[in-house]
């Protein structure tokens, strides 16, 4: 087993979104004293058609990009000079170079909108491949991210009792501990049965029951993770309907938005699915999918 801490990687395109997860990737690895690896994928992407004026040649283009990511860490190194950064320029596809990057890493983070091979990160299939995956957490940030507020923080996680859901709370509970935040656990659930009474098509249902066993649910999820971070303050917040609609909404006040990579219930299908799409799509901070 190897001595060396895993990596804090971050994938870069020199476009806005990536600065921004260069920011959050690099906060990260110096809250966790972990290495930062900046990843760049060189894909050379031919068009059928004329190109006047002057070629460059492939081998003089890799060398420009190398010197760009090597400047572009030894910057990082003058402001943070306890951060141990490293570059790789690899050829291929991105979200091949992340994933197998992934392999050894504690966290990937990606922009959600890039240039060249990152581009439609959100709506193309780099994300899904890689948050598929990826063997550890993967954090998505959004171009317009807001800095942490010293008050009000707060680290939202979908909770539903899953395997899943259990490591994005542990996840969403470290984070919170970092960031002096609050922890919002939601839970959405939907009608539980239908019975009919005499003869009437009613739904017909205990609300009561259904909210405390909600709260039971959430509780027994949490309990772990609050034991383990007695500093952190956290809350339940139940909602009836789609989780990824609360999620969602829930973004607009939070630092970081934090799901299990599949759950059961609200969350199933998260990653191939409706709901992870609609996250992704619509969370306004960064989002976490943890596996």
């Amino acid at each position: 087993m190897s001595a060396h801490p895993a990596p804090v990687v971050v994938g870069y395109d020199n476009s806005p979104s990536s600065h921004a997860a260069l920011r959050w990737a690099a906060t990260e690895a110096l809250r966790a004293m972990a290495p930062l690896l900046i990843v760049e994928a060189f894909e050379l992407i031919v068009y059928s058609r004329p190109s006047p004026g002057k070629v460059v040649p492939l081998d003089a283009l890799q060398v420009a990009r190398r010197k760009g990511l090597d400047a572009l860490a030894e910057g990082i190194r003058l402001h943070h000079p306890e951060l141990q950064v490293d570059t790789r320029l690899v050829d291929g596809p991105a979200a091949a170079a992340l994933i197998e990057a992934a392999e050894q890493a504690r966290l990937v983070v990606l922009g959600s909108r890039g240039l060249g091979s990152w581009s439609g990160l959100l709506a193309g299939s780099v994300a899904v491949q890689v948050t598929t995956h990826a063997q550890c957490p993967v954090v998505v940030i959004p171009p317009d991210i807001r800095s942490h507020a010293h008050e009000g923080s707060a680290v939202v996680v979908g909770v539903d009792g899953s395997k899943a859901s259990a490591k994005a709370i542990d996840f969403a509970f470290d984070q919170a501990d970092a960031l002096h935040a609050q922890v919002v656990a939601v839970h959405a659930w939907t009608s539980p049965f239908l019975t009919y009474a005499d003869g009437a098509s009613m739904l017909q249902f205990d609300m009561h029951k259904v909210e405390g066993e909600a709260k039971l649910l959430v509780a027994e999820s949490v309990a772990g993770a609050a034991a383990d971070h007695p500093d952190v303050h956290w809350t339940t917040e139940l909602v009836s309907g789609s989780a990824a609609q609360a999620l969602a909404r829930r973004s607009a006040s939070a630092d970081l938005v934090v799901v299990g990579s599949r759950g059961r219930g609200g969350f199933t299908g998260l990653l191939l699915g409706s709901v992870s799409q609609s996250v992704l799509h619509h969370a306004q901070c960064p989002i976490a999918v943890v596996r």
